[in-house]
């Protein structure tokens, strides 16, 4: 009698741990979600030139984000959580160029996203200050995008270029503005409304000649000691010494860059003398994109900002209900993206944090390149490089 009890209190035992178990497998806390394969190619808006670099992710019910990289050639391939969701394609931040499809994960299948439907979508108002010697026009228009021209003397106007997100200033544009000064101090409401525009969020580029919007100058930056732009010589300064020559075997320094463009070497054609040499750069401002040997020959940064401006709203009104933020992966690592402004509650409450990743300001970019699409000569690689520009601003 005594072995039929035992027996009996031990399988009872065995009873409640088996159900304990069953609790436990149930719980979706613990358990993997069911998931699917998304796969696709992103493309520019012309549906021929392949995007490599853009983020591409679904957001769950518990706001987790499943993400992805698009290779060199467009292609991605994306698990994603079972049902009906939202896949995001963006480059950059988000906010200037992304592009939203709804599509059904079905649990163990791949899913394929038709070319017409991942085509990336411009966002942003983009403007442009027409050059002597440059036309990143051209290449925005071949990418199958829009940008409006705007003149030297817009740029005075707060009220006109306040409404646009990124502006391009191409080399040789002071110098076709005719401005007629001799000193840079004359052209201060420039650089006043160029250091508010990027201050509260806006971009711009400039390329070679360019450089005397940023530093001072009337046609460029002639040396290292005049100053009269928004950035002073402690930042960055030029000189106007580049000899016309083939720069061979440069290096893209930026490993997310070379992974997009799927190189991470090239020759760069300067088809032109007295082009603007970076001369002194702050390494803990700027980072280096394209470089040969320890010269710059591409920089950007997103740190600048100016205390004394104004806080006035800058871009597109499209933007006004979306929102840059640095999402926390379940992994431990991080991403930049743009949600609705609705979700930011949600991701707020599991650690993410407003703005980008890898940025300590809410300014906009400042890109600055020797180089650029030439009036003559072929530009070869470099040409990938400034899509990339156009669609990272």
């Amino acid at each position: 009698m005594r072995q039929n009890y035992l027996f009996i209190i031990l399988c009872s035992l065995v009873l409640l741990v088996n159900c304990k178990g069953g609790d436990d497998s149930v719980n979706p806390e613990n358990s993997k979600p069911v998931t699917g394969i998304v796969e696709g190619k992103v493309f520019a808006k012309n549906g021929t030139k392949p995007i490599g670099g853009a983020t591409v992710f679904t957001i769950d019910s518990k706001n987790q984000v499943y993400h992805t990289y698009s290779n060199a050639d467009g292609s991605f391939s994306l698990t994603a959580p079972e049902g009906n969701t939202t896949l995001h394609i963006q480059t950059g931040n988000g906010l200037n160029f992304r592009t939203e499809i709804p599509i059904t994960v079905k649990k163990d299948e791949t899913t394929s996203v038709p070319t017409k439907d991942s085509k990336l979508n411009q966002i942003a108002k983009i403007a442009y200050v027409e050059g002597s010697y440059d036309e990143i026009e051209a290449i925005i228009t071949n990418l199958g995008y829009t940008a409006t021209e705007i003149s030297y003397q817009d740029l005075k106007n707060f009220n006109t270029i306040s409404q646009y997100d990124i502006i391009f200033l191409n080399c040789g544009s002071r110098n076709l503005a005719q401005t007629g000064t001799s000193s840079p101090g004359n052209d201060l409401s420039v650089f006043s409304n160029l250091s508010t525009f990027i201050t509260n969020g806006g971009s711009i580029y400039s390329s070679d000649w360019a450089a005397a919007y940023l530093v001072g100058g009337n046609q460029n930056a002639q040396s290292c000691g005049i100053a009269g732009g928004f950035l002073d010589f402690t930042k960055i300064c030029f000189n106007i010494n580049g000899n016309a020559g083939m720069y061979n075997n440069c290096t893209v320094s930026n490993t997310a860059m070379a992974s997009a463009l799927g190189f991470s070497t090239l020759d760069i054609q300067y088809d032109m003398s007295l082009w603007q040499k970076i001369q002194y750069y702050d390494p803990l401002f700027w980072e280096v994109l394209v470089q040969k040997d320890n010269e710059p020959l591409m920089i950007r940064t997103n740190k600048y900002v100016d205390k004394t401006a104004p806080k006035i709203t800058v871009g597109t009104s499209l933007n006004n209900n979306h929102m840059t933020i640095c999402h926390h992966t379940a992994s431990g690592n991080t991403v930049t993206i743009t949600i609705n402004q609705n979700a930011w509650n949600a991701h707020q409450a599991h650690g993410d944090y407003m703005g980008s990743c890898s940025g300590t300001t809410n300014s906009g970019n400042i890109y600055y390149t020797t180089f650029h699409n030439h009036a003559s000569g072929n530009i070869g690689k470099a040409g990938p490089i400034l899509e990339y520009v156009i669609l990272n601003l």
